[in-house]
């Protein structure tokens, strides 16, 4: 994670949002959206248990996987293809087809997308309890397959210790 990418993401989020509700995060509508990709690649930079591959192209994913959704900016081409293909495939078309669809994807696009639903949750304040609930239990699925195959992380950590 560099400082340009980082810069460009924000830059993405806060003046090139599709929507003005796009800038921010949902929960006060005054804390910039790039606070969460970049806690997400933050936070996918302390797996230290990830083999190297899986973190560092996840930790551009992250930094990324909300460009195509909700702005008008490219995903910058000095990006491999690799991690295209990753952004591409966290992108969904809504959360009811991403929960439907999540389960055809690799298993590197269900680490990376339990980054961004712990990531809602811990903000996750305006969602109603019917939302959260299913929220949750999206999230607790995903933390299944994901420490089936990776082990105890440290999202997984979070992620059970926020779920109900």
């Amino acid at each position: 994670m560099n400082l340009q990418d980082i810069a460009y993401a924000a830059d993405a989020h806060s003046s090139y949002a599709k929507k003005p509700s796009k800038a921010t995060r949902k929960w006060d509508g005054k804390t910039p959206y790039a606070v969460h990709p970049i806690w997400c690649a933050s936070t996918i930079a302390t797996e230290t248990m990830l083999e190297e591959r899986v973190r560092n192209e996840g930790i551009q994913a992250l930094l990324y996987h909300d460009v195509i959704e909700d702005t008008t900016r490219p995903i910058p081409e000095h990006l491999c293809e690799r991690v295209r293909q990753h952004i591409l495939d966290m992108t969904f078309e809504n959360s009811d087809v991403e929960m439907e669809q999540i389960w055809s994807k690799p298993i590197e696009i269900k680490l990376y997308k339990l980054y961004d639903k712990v990531s809602n949750l811990l903000d996750g304040s305006w969602m109603s309890s019917e939302k959260r609930t299913r929220y949750e239990n999206y999230t607790k699925k995903l933390c299944d397959e994901v420490e089936s195959h990776y082990g105890e992380l440290n999202i997984t950590r979070i992620a059970r210790s926020i779920i109900k």
